[in-house]
Protein backbone atom coordinates (compact mmCIF):
# COMPACT_ATOMS: atom_id res chain seq x y z
CA UNK A 1 0.00 0.00 0.00
CA UNK A 2 3.03 2.29 -0.55
CA UNK A 3 0.26 4.86 -2.49
CA UNK A 4 -1.58 5.05 0.89
CA UNK A 5 -1.85 8.97 1.21
CA UNK A 6 -1.46 9.76 4.81
CA UNK A 7 -1.63 13.68 4.59
CA UNK A 8 -4.18 15.12 7.29
CA UNK A 9 -4.40 11.90 9.02
CA UNK A 10 -2.67 11.25 12.45
CA UNK A 11 -3.61 8.58 15.71
CA UNK A 12 -3.63 9.40 19.27
CA UNK A 13 -2.83 6.28 21.80
CA UNK A 14 -3.19 7.14 25.83
CA UNK A 15 -0.24 7.65 27.47
CA UNK A 16 0.66 5.11 29.88
CA UNK A 17 3.78 6.67 31.03
CA UNK A 18 2.24 10.06 32.43
CA UNK A 19 3.70 10.88 35.83
CA UNK A 20 2.69 14.36 36.04
CA UNK A 21 -0.56 17.00 35.39
CA UNK A 22 1.59 18.01 32.98
CA UNK A 23 2.07 15.04 30.81
CA UNK A 24 -0.33 14.81 27.78
CA UNK A 25 -3.20 11.86 28.29
CA UNK A 26 -2.70 11.03 25.08
CA UNK A 27 0.18 11.15 22.42
CA UNK A 28 0.58 10.08 18.61
CA UNK A 29 1.53 11.17 15.45
CA UNK A 30 -0.14 12.85 12.28
CA UNK A 31 1.06 14.22 9.09
CA UNK A 32 -0.19 18.05 7.99
CA UNK A 33 0.43 19.36 4.73
CA UNK A 34 3.10 16.60 4.38
CA UNK A 35 5.02 17.38 7.63
CA UNK A 36 5.30 14.76 9.76
CA UNK A 37 4.50 16.06 13.38
CA UNK A 38 4.07 14.63 16.93
CA UNK A 39 1.00 15.01 18.75
CA UNK A 40 0.16 15.36 22.57
CA UNK A 41 -3.61 15.86 24.08
CA UNK A 42 -4.87 16.77 27.60
CA UNK A 43 -8.58 16.13 28.42
CA UNK A 44 -9.62 19.62 30.10
CA UNK A 45 -12.95 20.40 32.02
CA UNK A 46 -13.92 24.28 31.31
CA UNK A 47 -15.30 26.77 33.68
CA UNK A 48 -19.16 26.11 32.44
CA UNK A 49 -18.06 22.18 32.78
CA UNK A 50 -17.97 21.27 29.47
CA UNK A 51 -15.36 18.46 28.56
CA UNK A 52 -12.68 19.46 26.02
CA UNK A 53 -9.32 18.18 24.54
CA UNK A 54 -6.68 20.54 24.41
CA UNK A 55 -3.98 19.67 21.52
CA UNK A 56 -0.53 20.23 20.73
CA UNK A 57 1.55 19.63 17.74
CA UNK A 58 5.27 19.96 17.21
CA UNK A 59 7.21 19.09 14.49
CA UNK A 60 9.40 15.21 13.88
CA UNK A 61 11.96 17.38 12.58
CA UNK A 62 12.46 19.69 15.17
CA UNK A 63 12.42 17.51 18.12
CA UNK A 64 15.58 15.51 15.88
CA UNK A 65 17.22 18.64 15.72
CA UNK A 66 17.73 19.32 19.48
CA UNK A 67 19.88 16.77 20.20
CA UNK A 68 22.08 18.00 17.68
CA UNK A 69 24.39 21.38 17.88
CA UNK A 70 22.85 23.78 15.26
CA UNK A 71 26.18 25.77 15.02
CA UNK A 72 29.79 25.71 15.50
CA UNK A 73 31.12 27.11 19.11
CA UNK A 74 31.42 30.28 19.28
CA UNK A 75 35.50 31.71 19.97
CA UNK A 76 35.40 34.43 22.35
CA UNK A 77 38.61 35.20 21.78
CA UNK A 78 40.07 38.35 19.02
CA UNK A 79 42.76 37.45 16.63
CA UNK A 80 45.96 38.18 18.71
CA UNK A 81 44.41 35.47 21.51
CA UNK A 82 43.19 37.97 24.04
CA UNK A 83 39.96 37.89 25.82
CA UNK A 84 37.95 40.63 24.55
CA UNK A 85 36.58 41.85 28.03
CA UNK A 86 38.20 42.71 31.22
Amino acid sequence: MSGYDNNNTGALFKNDKKQSDRHPDYNGSCEVNGVEMWMSAWLKTSAAGKKFMSFSFNPKEVQANKSQPSQAPVNNFDEDGDIPFS
